[in-house]
């Protein structure tokens, strides 16, 4: 519950407040300029992420591979587009950090330690479709 009201109440007033204040010492045309210019490019580069990774999907998936890394890094690359739309300069920083290859390897690894905490807790699992096979399965391994 707190992390909802984080999420949802402290978060937009921080990015309201920071906003607030830039507009104040640099200007308001500076401001936008900035809030639409991190926007343009955040989905540019999420387009281009986007599509390199879901090509690399298909090439797996042809090949009879079960590309767990690469759908993790479209899981980050769709949330760092959703934080890149939201205006504001924390979220433009964890959107880019979710969708620059370089830091987005290095959010990879805390995602999937937590996707294997949570698996490993029982909080989440993942079940087979097959009717003979009844079993969990563990997706996310380090490769």
């Amino acid at each position: 519950m707190f992390r909802l009201i984080l999420l949802f109440t402290i978060i937009p007033l921080i990015e309201l407040t920071l906003l607030i204040k830039m507009s104040y010492y640099m200007g308001i045309v500076y401001t936008i300029s900035l809030v639409a210019t991190t926007g343009i490019i955040g989905a540019f580069l999420a387009k281009k992420q986007g599509t390199s990774v879901l090509k690399e999907i298909n090439h797996s998936l042809s090949q009879g591979i079960m590309p767990a890394d690469r759908l993790i890094d479209g899981l980050l690359i769709l949330i760092g587009s959703a934080f890149l739309i939201t205006p504001g300069l924390l979220t433009d920083l964890v959107g880019f950090s979710c969708i620059i290859p370089f830091t987005r390897k290095r959010v990879k690894i805390l995602t999937k330690g937590r996707l294997n905490k949570i698996i490993r807790s029982g909080r989440f699992q993942f079940f087979s479709f097959n009717q003979e096979e009844d079993r969990s399965i563990d997706i996310i391994k380090d490769e």
